[in-house]
């Protein structure tokens, strides 16, 4: 099938480039980095890794690139899948001890012996720049000034709207996905930000009845070409979360790119959509962390 250069067109002025964004937000944040050095203030991030899962380690890459970039210091702690959850909590407890660290993520998944929850709850708020720790997910339902290191997907989804002058306040929103780390967080902060939220997941019943609804459209659920065009408003503004990995080895996310970027306003690729906008807020959450430790303002 032969696609005109028309359509290509059409196509590039709706997307939201994600890699386009992150890299505007990296250069800000390499600069505050650098200002923070007057300050003796070095960010540094540690992260550990359990194993050597591929997503995972190319996940990791993407991450050091980008605190390369910034200039955030990187100390990483791999341990075999044969590590205890004791053994990740002690190493915890060490870090948040640690006053040349301002930030720790551990790489997820954790293999099923670890009890993950226990390992991210061992975590410092203060360090806990991924947002995963119940404090901080907790205190982010109070207003969008209590949303300092909010969960990095859903923040980056936030940053993307932003930048695109995409309205939120009033508008019809629907998040089909209510993980603890995606879902759920980001519809909390799409309602403090005045949206009407629906949030969606494997037992609504009549998906499309709802997605139809949606001037915003959020998609985070791990299924190929989960919403396709007639499940879509036209002129809506879709985020695709999704990451999937097809038999022929690309990667899709979990919205029918080709079929309803015709009908929406505003559509993001995968990849290059909210991935890197993730490692981006990744990172300014790490800078932020490190202000706040050292009674800078953030």
């Amino acid at each position: 099938m032969t696609i005109s250069w028309d359509k290509i067109y059409i196509v590039l002025m709706k997307l939201m480039d994600g890699r386009k964004v992150s890299k505007e937000i990296l250069l800000k944040l390499k600069d505050k980095v650098s200002r923070m050095h007057f300050d003796h203030i070095h960010p540094k991030l540690a992260v550990i890794l359990v194993g050597k899962d591929p997503a995972s380690l190319a996940y990791i890459k993407q991450k050091q690139k980008a605190c390369a970039t910034t200039g955030i210091e990187w100390e990483q702690f791999d341990y075999e899948p044969s590590v205890s959850t004791e053994e990740l909590i002690k190493k915890i407890e060490e870090l948040n001890a640690d006053d040349k660290i301002h930030g720790i993520l551990v790489q997820l998944p954790l293999p099923e012996k670890v009890f993950a929850p226990n390992v991210i709850r061992a975590i410092d708020p203060k360090k806990d720049v991924d947002g995963f720790t119940a404090y901080n997910l907790g205190k982010m339902f109070i207003s969008t000034d209590f949303e300092d290191l909010a969960p990095c997907t859903p923040l980056g989804v936030i940053r993307m709207l932003e930048h695109y002058e995409i309205p939120i306040k009033g508008q019809e929103v629907v998040i089909v996905g209510h993980s603890n780390i995606v879902g759920k967080p980001l519809a909390a902060m799409l309602v403090n930000r005045d949206a009407t939220v629906t949030v969606c997941h494997i037992h609504t019943k009549d998906l499309a009845s709802h997605t139809k609804r949606a001037d915003i459209l959020c998609v985070a659920v791990g299924k190929a070409d989960l919403i396709t065009a007639d499940m879509v408003k036209e002129g809506a503004v879709v985020v695709d979360i999704g990451i999937n990995k097809l038999d022929d080895g690309r990667l899709v996310g979990d919205v029918d790119f080709e079929n309803v970027s015709e009908k929406a306003s505003f559509i993001t690729p995968v990849p290059g959509g909210t991935g890197p906008m993730t490692v981006a807020c990744l990172m300014e959450n790490t800078v932020a962390a490190a202000k706040r430790l050292n009674n800078l303002n953030p």
